[in-house]
């Protein structure tokens, strides 16, 4: 539905553009992304499908159905144990018994940009955009493109809310207010979009420290510091903090830059983001204390229990078997125990001295003590023409050199 088709029929009463959140919509599913307690029991799992044949079912593209999650216009359900969410069949008939589906269901998720926005709203692109610097309208979502910069999406169900709203806005001169901070470099997309962030995030808890969690999500860990001094309470904080229901984006660019636009900008959005904290925190611990190591067993995990050492008999330690003791010559040896003597010497008198000969005498083994008269040096055997082996044989080559010397001398002489 175009602008030009919304206004007459807002002014009949037959189109309304937002559902009003109250605590009866919320019971039906659309005012809420899912009921916190609400919890699929193994005896219920069948009545449940998967988020993708959730979406098939519901004529719905992937990123459609989680952005009718994010906004609360589809119910989930939790699984035990930590599994991907899914969509009770109770509810999938509830959405196809609304009037107008499915093309009602699609054009409240549907998605524009600053050229199909501006398209919608009959202006141009550049009015478009200051128009949302201005904080008229809120960014939804957003992706990167190709330069891995930020494009803003908004909802044309809320731009057509807008045109209805502020029909001045759209033709003429812009106020002096808003042209004076739009001349100063103001910008409040990315404040707008973390500001319902954080409203969509806070209606999904009520826990006191969870909806904290929300509200420090907002701020670095230098401002969270001031605000919240305990370190267990900010790390309790982190654990605690709730995230949307599909979780964050896969790409690695994507997360770094939601990281960025999540965190609070201008000072006065951080002073306001510091006193939200302030009293969220002081609402918490009125209700219970942050758990600190050793308190909370479910948030801290206990150190593993240390085993004592295994205590076993003496008779099973032994790996080897002791042999087995004589008992016949335990007497004996007792006997010879006592008729030892004492192994610590007794103090005797010194004895007389030895002779000077004697004195250097170290004791040595008879049989290698020395002759007492002085060796003699002995005559080499004389050279003999032959000699005979041990086995009796002569040696010849021996005989053979004895002779060439014997026929020597005889001829010297």
């Amino acid at each position: 539905m175009t602008v030009k088709e919304a206004i007459p029929a807002c002014a009949e009463g037959v189109y309304d553009t937002r559902e009003e959140d109250t605590p009866e919509v919320r019971a039906k599913g659309t005012g809420g992304a899912r009921d916190p307690g609400a919890h699929a029991s193994p005896g219920t799992a069948a009545a449940t499908v998967a988020a993708g044949r959730a979406a098939q079912e519901l004529g719905l593209r992937r990123n459609e159905f989680e952005l009718a999650v994010h906004l609360g216009l589809i119910a989930v359900t939790e699984m035990p144990g930590g599994g991907r969410p899914r969509v009770r069949e109770r509810e999938i008939a509830r959405l196809r018994e609304e009037p107008g589906y499915p093309d009602g269901l699609v054009e409240r998720v549907r998605t524009v940009g600053t050229a199909e926005g501006a398209a919608l709203l009959g202006i141009v692109p550049a009015r478009f955009t200051r128009l949302a610097r201005a904080g008229c309208f809120s960014p939804v979502t957003f992706y990167l493109n190709r330069y891995r910069a930020v494009v803003w999406l908004y909802l044309a169900d809320e731009l057509a809310s807008f045109a209805v709203r502020e029909p001045a806005l759209l033709a003429g001169r812009m106020p002096q207010e808003m042209r004076t901070r739009l001349e100063a470099g103001g910008d409040r997309r990315s404040r707008n979009w973390r500001a319902q962030r954080i409203e969509r995030l806070l209606k999904r808890t009520e826990d006191p420290w969870a909806r904290a969690a929300v509200e420090a999500s907002a701020l670095d860990s230098a401002h969270l510091a001031e605000v919240v001094e305990d370190p267990y309470e900010r790390a309790y904080l982190v654990r605690v903090r709730p995230e949307p229901v599909f979780g964050r984006p896969t790409s690695v660019a994507a997360r770094e830059a939601m990281g960025e636009l999540m965190l609070a900008d201008d000072p006065d959005e951080i002073l306001w983001r510091r006193i939200n904290l302030t009293l969220s925190v002081e609402q918490a611990r009125d209700e219970r204390q942050a758990p600190r190591p050793g308190d909370d067993p479910g948030g801290w995990a206990p150190s593993a229990p240390r085993l004592a050492p295994p205590v076993f008999p003496k008779a099973v330690a032994k790996s080897v078997p002791e042999p087995a003791r004589d008992p016949a010559p335990e007497p004996a040896l007792e006997l010879a125990r006592k008729a030892a003597p004492d192994p610590i010497p007794k103090p005797t008198p010194n004895p007389p001295p030895a002779p000077a000969a004697a004195a250097f005498t170290a004791p040595v083994p008879v049989a290698v003590l020395a002759p007492t008269h002085a060796p003699q040096p002995t005559a080499s055997p004389p050279l003999s023409l032959a000699m005979d082996t041990p086995s009796g044989v002569r040696a010849p080559s021996r005989k053979r050199l004895l002779t060439r010397l014997g026929w020597r001398r005889r001829k010297d002489g």
